[in-house]
């Protein structure tokens, strides 16, 4: 797990701080699996149509979804709609199971920024969601894991795309908080150290685009940025 602080223009890991753009930032974390939090936000569930959850609603990305800062993501070929999702990144720090709610911040590595990219034409008409949210690059993290102590409990969450916001909220929307996910999540699955578990975007997803350039930001995080392609 690769630990650190982001600014504008360096990282600094272990004590050193390296330019940015003479590096090559690695996603901070190599999970087994990405846990995925669907409608965790009021005013999403409302853009989508959808009634709000009685419980955490959660599907999985494998690793091959995996992204980093800086690199471009290749969009699924001949899809008409898919979508960005600004999302906090809960990055775990050790095996945990039936893990209780007053306990879940024990096994807490740290937050980094996620971008669910979302492929709305499979989506839609399959009920596993595997190629409409596993396919390559689906799920750009960092830069860094930050200490949860340096993340407000009303972190704002931004995303803009070719320097337009497009996603603009806070995490003290949440429906169901970093608690009660991980305790939900541990009641059904082991967590391994390095796991991710996104928790859900806010409203305001949309289009990309070939070409486009991605920024997704967390207060007290940084700001993610990578490109996409359609070819």
């Amino acid at each position: 797990m690769r630990q650190g602080e982001y600014h504008d223009d360096h990282v600094a890991f272990g004590g050193r701080e390296y330019a940015l753009d003479e590096v090559d930032v690695l996603p901070p974390c190599d999970p087994t699996k990405i846990v995925c939090v669907g409608l965790n936000y009021e005013r999403h569930a409302e853009e989508e149509g959808m009634d709000l959850p009685e419980r955490p609603l959660l599907f999985l990305k494998p690793p091959n979804a995996v992204a980093g800062h800086g690199d471009t993501v290749t969009l699924p070929s001949g899809k008409e709609t898919v979508e960005h999702e600004v999302e906090l990144g809960i990055v775990i720090g050790e095996q945990c199971r039936n893990v209780s709610e007053a306990d879940a911040m024990d096994v807490v590595a740290g937050y980094t920024c996620a971008d669910d990219i979302s492929n709305r034409d499979d989506q839609r008409v399959e009920q596993n969601w595997i190629r409409g949210k596993a396919f390559d690059g689906a799920c750009p993290i960092g830069p860094v894991v930050a200490d949860p102590e340096h993340v407000p409990e009303d972190a704002a969450v931004k995303l803009r795309v070719n320097g337009e916001t497009r996603q603009d909220s806070s995490i003290s929307e949440f429906i169901f908080s970093v608690p009660e996910l991980i305790a939900e999540i541990t009641r059904y699955m082991t967590l391994e150290e390095g796991d991710v578990i996104i928790t859900g975007t806010p409203a305001g997803v949309g289009p990309l685009a070939d070409g486009d350039h991605v920024e997704v930001e967390v207060e007290g995080v940084g700001t993610l940025e990578h490109d996409v392609t359609s070819v």
